[in-house]
């Protein structure tokens, strides 16, 4: 009786610790809010909150993985709205769901062996190279590696261990598809609205900042979304376009067939309006490897004509020139493009930097990065533009073919598992649609910087887990095609 009266008594100063909490963050939030320190203001306003999410999390570290999931899709299209360093919540996230692991460990046992597989090796093999470029003498900021190497490297050691432990079901697959169809139905919703009815203030002013340099071209404009740019948001919506279809396909269930494949669609259609030349990769390669998947001679041979049609159509027709979608994909397959030639002249200019530099510049050296900490130094100066590109500017020869060689790795091994050690038909579909839409990424990668950048990244590394685990599963779990 003694121990039940205690736990009560605990449990009510515990709430009444969180009451005064919320109200004495209310009323300095709002102070704040009067006196016009309006981001201070909501970064107090949250604080309680997050201190209750961190605690959910230590109590189920499952759930600080799948919230970082959430916020990769919108931390880059929150910074219009509430200057914040969104993008380092991932960060805050990921490390908080390991905290909590080690916690746990002190009272139950974590299954700390299901990371220990090659695809963990490989992604801890990639970050040793990158916490290594640390030590390279042309890195000019370290500051600017802390930043970069988050998504070169840093987010895929986290989430693929963190995947193999806590997401060790094929119900998490399922749940992953949900999430990201009801993601990819907003971004749509989004972009259709800046189409429409105009860009709201916030979007306005990051045009007026400079990015409309970029997105309202004389060919006409290009829609964002709550994405970084146009590029991203072009890309995305084909990666989602190809997974949702590829489902869809073979749904026996109308409604879940009908549900993703009417957001395919309107995946495909948003990927047009970006005006994303690149992005048509996407779809290109991620059917022709599905085609190939299949191991089915009649959709090879289908697949194939469809793709050779489309080819035919865009390289020596002018149908629908006088749209300006068709006429943007069509100038992805014109080698006379004017940006194209501006991209090949400026990896001229690398290779012959590079060549005495096989390690590269340093981490955060090219880009973005390197324009906002190293701005007067040559990398920062030349676009990189592509993944692989910027790779190469940053890593050197070493590291591109280091980094190729771990992606041919996980993209074959991932073939081989679903091509001849899985025999469920549901699970074969499902990670087949992951695997050709993470491929028609890596593809259309060579013209964009699409890889590592939200929200494909964790979609990516999550996706390529799930893959590793499926002959597990499909000996652990005999009613697969329920639960998918």
């Amino acid at each position: 009786m003694t121990c039940m009266q205690g736990a009560s008594f605990s449990h009510i100063m515990t709430n009444i610790l969180v009451v005064i909490l919320l109200t004495a963050s209310l009323f300095l939030s709002m102070f704040m809010f009067t006196r016009d320190m309006f981001t201070p203001g909501i970064m107090l306003l949250l604080l309680p909150f997050a201190i209750l999410f961190a605690a959910s999390v230590f109590y189920n570290p499952r759930m600080g993985l799948m919230v970082a999931f959430i916020m990769n899709y919108f931390a880059l299209g929150l910074v219009r709205y509430v200057q914040a360093p969104w993008g380092l919540s991932i960060d805050m996230l990921l490390l908080l769901s390991w905290l909590a692991l080690f916690f746990k460990a002190f009272n139950v046992k974590i299954p700390l062996h299901k990371a220990a597989n090659d695809l963990t090796l490989v992604a801890a093999i990639w970050y040793a190279y990158i916490f290594l470029q640390l030590l390279n003498p042309e890195a000019a900021s370290r500051e600017a590696w802390f930043y970069a190497m988050r998504g070169v490297g840093f987010y895929k050691l986290l989430t693929i261990p963190l995947a193999f432990i806590l997401l060790d079901h094929p119900k998490y697959v399922k749940t992953m598809i949900y999430l990201w169809a009801a993601f990819t139905l907003l971004a749509v919703m989004k972009s259709l609205m800046q189409k429409f009815y105009g860009f709201d203030p916030f979007e306005q002013r990051w045009l007026d900042g400079g990015g409309a340099l970029t997105h309202i071209i004389l060919s006409g404009v290009r829609y964002f979304s709550f994405f970084s740019d146009a590029g991203n948001f072009g890309a995305s919506m084909g990666f989602s376009g190809v997974v949702f279809s590829i489902i869809a396909l073979h749904e026996k269930r109308m409604g879940k067939k009908m549900m993703l494949g009417g957001i395919a669609l309107m995946a495909f259609y948003a990927m047009l309006i970006s005006g994303t030349r690149g992005a048509i990769a996407v779809p290109v390669a991620g059917f022709f490897l599905y085609t190939i998947l299949t191991k089915k001679v009649k959709i090879l041979t289908i697949g194939s004509i469809a793709m050779l049609t489309v080819f035919i159509f865009l390289k020596f027709t002018y149908i629908g020139q006088n749209n300006y979608e068709i006429r943007r994909a069509r100038s992805a397959l014109n080698p006379q493009d004017a940006s194209f030639q501006v991209r090949r002249d400026n990896q001229k200019l690398l290779a012959t930097y590079l060549v005495s530099r096989p390690f590269g510049g340093g981490i955060g050296s090219a880009g973005n990065w390197g324009q906002r900490f190293t701005p007067d130094t040559f990398l920062a100066s030349i676009p990189t533009d592509s993944w692989y590109v910027m790779i190469w500017a940053e890593t050197g020869i070493v590291g591109l073919l280091l980094h190729i060689s771990i992606l041919v790795f996980i993209v074959a091994k991932s073939a081989w598992i679903i091509m001849a050690k899985l025999k469920n038909t549901a699970l074969i579909i499902h990670l087949s649609a992951l695997l050709s839409g993470m491929v028609g990424i890596m593809v259309a990668s060579y013209g964009n910087g699409l890889l590592g950048q939200m929200p494909n990244g964790i979609i990516i590394y999550l996706s390529m887990a799930f893959i590793f685990m499926a002959p597990k599963w499909e000996r652990e779990y005999s009613h697969i095609n329920n639960i998918l």
